[in-house]
């Protein structure tokens, strides 16, 4: 009988990809960082994702632990110059500035009404609350303007520029104080967005423009970023104000080319800049902040509140201001 010989071999394990893993979980903010800060997206998808940054920076923060439980130098490096460039991003709306402009009061609220679908008590009682100086209102109806005023607003509000339409492109303007239409200052580019300009007392009168632009939905992507570009810069006469629905966080490159001419978000100034206005009234929570007042430079912010509206998937934004 022979004796069978030889040397038993065990394959080699193989070991898991640990470091490839690193840079899965680091890439993806990696470039999400990139585009936000260069102002990168382009089309309609890469736009409304680029509301999800303050969310993006969070998650950033595992990819960085992830990279460094690899034990990956470069991937964590570049994991901590992401976080750190969104965080720089999206941080400082949470914390405001502090603001010691003196001036006229001014009050303004905004609140987009779903098709004139918002509950009209709840309007009237924000109203009656807040006593703003200007109610800016998107998708306005002839319908909602009927209900707004015999619930009371034709007395409290008396003065008005209005383009109410069955549609999500009906807009207007209501306040306390005599407001005189201002035609031609803002192009026609989709849904009407009117301008008043309202006698506050003890000064000069301010400027006040309605927004509403189309979101940025498949082709309207283009006529978004053409409605925003078309909104006038701030200038040293008169003092403007932009208040509506902008279909347009602060992680937008429209909305940062906008805040350039002369802006400054009202909520971002008072540590309220991360507050979301929409999706309201659904299943999930608001989740994204598309809903601003805007001011120039000149304007002094005392506060800025969010306050859920039934009846619209929008919630209304209301600044205590003062103007010179």
């Amino acid at each position: 009988m022979e004796t069978v010989g030889g040397t038993i071999v065990t394959p080699a394990r193989r070991r898991f990809p640990v470091k490839a893993l690193a840079w899965m979980a680091v890439s993806p903010f990696a470039v999400w960082a990139a585009a936000r800060i260069g102002g990168l997206e382009r089309g309609s998808l890469t736009t409304q994702l680029m509301t999800a940054t303050p969310y993006a920076a969070a998650g950033s923060l595992v990819s960085l632990v992830v990279a460094m439980a690899a034990r990956n130098r470069p991937a964590a490096a570049v994991a901590l110059v992401t976080s750190a460039a969104l965080g720089f991003s999206v941080l400082p709306r949470a914390f405001g500035t502090a603001d010691t402009a003196t001036g006229r009061p001014l009050k303004v609220l905004t609140v987009n009404m779903l098709f004139g679908r918002a509950d009209t008590g709840a309007i009237m009682e924000l109203v009656r609350r807040f006593d703003p100086d200007v109610l800016s209102t998107q998708e306005l109806t002839p319908d909602a303007v009927g209900r707004l005023d015999a619930a009371g607003l034709k007395d409290l509000m008396p003065h008005r520029v209005l383009e109410d339409e069955y549609s999500a492109g009906g807009s207007g303007l209501y306040a306390r104080y005599p407001l005189t239409r201002l035609d031609n200052v803002v192009p026609q580019r989709g849904h009407h967005m009117p301008v008043g300009l309202l006698a506050l007392p003890g000064g000069r009168p301010v400027q006040v423009v309605n927004v509403h632009p189309y979101p940025p939905l498949g082709p309207l992507v283009h006529d978004w970023n053409a409605a925003l570009s078309a909104l006038p810069s701030a200038s040293a006469d008169p003092v403007r104000v932009l208040a509506g629905d902008f279909n347009a966080s602060l992680d937008h490159a429209a909305m940062r080319e906008l805040l350039g001419r002369g802006y400054k978000d009202a909520a971002d100034e008072v540590g309220q800049g991360l507050v979301p206005t929409w999706p309201a009234n659904k299943r999930i929570p608001p989740i994204i902040t598309i809903d601003h007042v805007l001011v120039d430079s000149r304007v002094g912010v005392r506060e800025v509140s969010v306050h859920t509206v039934q009846g619209t998937d929008h919630r209304a934004v209301f600044a205590s201001l003062t103007v010179p």
